[in-house]
């Protein structure tokens, strides 16, 4: 508890040195070569920030993002689980580490650290997209369902939670495929994924 306390402080306490306006800059430089698509530039430039402050919560999740947009995933789980530890209840490095891991095609990886952020927010929408999308890859299509139908039960009319169903419903042969493609073009006229399977 005191530890979390102190590095709050540290925090804030940066708020109001003479190094806010270095490290905003640098955070600014850093985001600006992110929107050019140079990450490895954006990663130079908050390097020596982190070399300094190793132990800032924002810096590790700053670094796991774009360290995954770099394509190296290996660093980025690196700096994402260190984000974890700075912050145990934090929800944003766990949807970082799925992502890499989806993306990496570890889906066991990926349906567990998706359950463990499930354990904090059941509801997580994020988790629970990333999840359904392990367990596809998985072809566990039974949980997926189930996930799937708890989320719909909330978001009825959300076109990504549909997609994931559609996308189940195709795997299985599911007889209600095209009522559900039907019921998603009412939505979303223009949808690309049932639009390809049309």
């Amino acid at each position: 508890m005191y530890k979390y306390i102190i590095i709050f402080l540290f925090n804030i306490s940066l708020l109001f040195s003479s190094d806010f306006n270095d490290i905003k800059l640098q955070y600014f430089k850093s985001y600006d070569y992110e929107h050019m698509g140079k990450y490895s530039e954006a990663i130079k430039v908050l390097t020596p920030l982190y070399n300094k402050y190793p132990n800032g919560y924002t810096l590790n999740l700053r670094f796991g993002w774009l360290f995954y947009l770099n394509k190296n995933y290996n660093d980025s789980i690196k700096y994402y689980k260190h984000a974890t530890i700075l912050s145990p209840y934090s929800l944003d490095p766990r949807l970082g580490l799925i992502r890499v891991y989806l993306d990496t095609s570890s889906f066991q990886k990926a349906q567990t650290v998706a359950y463990e952020l499930l354990k904090i927010d059941y509801y997580n929408y994020y988790a629970n997209i990333y999840v359904i999308q392990s367990l596809i890859a998985q072809k566990k299509y039974d949980i997926a369902t189930t996930i799937t139908n708890k989320m719909l039960a909330l978001y009825p009319t959300d076109i990504a939670f549909l997609e994931l169903l559609a996308v189940i419903y195709k795997a299985t042969n599911n007889q209600y495929l095209g009522k559900l493609y039907e019921d998603i073009l009412i939505l979303d006229p223009n949808n690309i994924l049932v639009r390809s399977n049309m």
